[in-house]
């Protein structure tokens, strides 16, 4: 069955008559979105990566914060959305300054939990370059508590990864945190 049958039968399963006018294109259109907003399934960040990563004399932190993502939640099938910050320490290799959003774009436009999000950018980063150190903080809303269950619309989750140095330098690490506010 196609995801617009799919659409069509949730639709009648929901008490509405697909064949309406406001809703004859509406599972053509949710099968688009669906495709957009989950198109990571198709995209590679090895592919995004592009061998943009350089050799370098320089060992300070990069942060790149404030980074937009949109991501559907693997239990509703709901949006989150919010900001990613992310840091290293290089070790000899920096990654190409537009790369790091890419990462965290093909990984969010997955079914996600943040938490595991969170870990899996700081792994990509860490598999790619092997810096000193890896931070990721994340800070989204989620639809799912927002809309439905105990509807709580101004809560955020905010959720950490921190490898290498991050996680055993409290300096480094307190360093970060304050850079990314």
């Amino acid at each position: 069955m196609s995801m617009k049958e799919l659409v069509r039968q949730m639709l009648v399963e929901i008490g509405e008559d697909p064949d309406r006018e406001g809703l004859i294109d509406t599972p053509e259109r949710v099968d688009k979105a669906m495709r957009f907003l989950t198109r990571g399934y198709r995209e590679s960040v090895d592919e995004v990566l592009n061998d943009a990563l350089f050799t370098v004399d320089y060992d300070e932190m990069v942060i790149v914060k404030d980074i937009e993502i949109y991501s559907l939640c693997e239990h509703h099938m709901l949006p989150f959305f919010g900001r990613c910050h992310v840091g290293y320490l290089p070790k000899d290799r920096v990654i190409g300054l537009s790369k790091i959003p890419r990462i965290v774009d093909v990984l969010a436009r997955r079914l996600q939990v943040q938490e595991r999000l969170t870990q899996q950018v700081a792994e990509t980063i860490r598999d790619a370059i092997n810096p000193r150190g890896v931070a990721v903080v994340m800070e989204a809303q989620h639809l799912c508590m927002m809309m439905r269950g105990v509807q709580k619309r101004n809560s955020k989750m905010i959720t950490s990864a921190m490898l290498g140095k991050f996680r055993d330098d409290q300096r480094s690490r307190m360093e970060f945190l304050e850079l990314i506010r």
